[in-house]
């Protein structure tokens, strides 16, 4: 056997040992896809009822959610018409305005009655 020959059983044997890493590579990555697929299973699996009870509890904050809208709304009507009102009682000038002068007038006519009294 001469050098070609020694040489042709090396480059076999390398070629060989190449064939059995790569089969073990291709063994290893098909368990790897089996495990991704079993995860991914059990993932969806668990998934599924958890979406459920979201969606539930979801629809059962929003109820509440939405009563409380419907107040808000109803206060702020009742705020408004509340403001309404008191400004065109009081923008008109009407007796609002001549009864509030009164009660200022005659608040500071017995201020200015006690304040004579004490300087006395």
């Amino acid at each position: 056997m001469g050098p070609g020959g020694i040489a042709t059983i090396i480059a076999a044997c390398a070629l060989l040992v190449i064939a059995v890493a790569i089969s073990y590579a291709v063994i290893r990555f098909g368990r790897l896809i089996d495990e991704a697929k079993l995860s991914l299973k059990t993932m969806t699996a668990e998934t599924a009822p958890l979406l459920g009870e979201v969606t539930t509890t979801v629809s059962l904050v929003n109820g509440p959610l939405q009563s409380l809208n419907r107040i808000t709304k109803n206060v702020e009507e009742v705020t408004d018409k509340v403001n309404g009102v008191t400004s065109s009682f009081l923008d008109k000038g009407g007796p609002a305005v001549k009864a509030l002068s009164l009660l200022l007038s005659a608040t500071q006519m017995s201020k200015g009655r006690t304040r004579k009294k004490k300087s006395e």
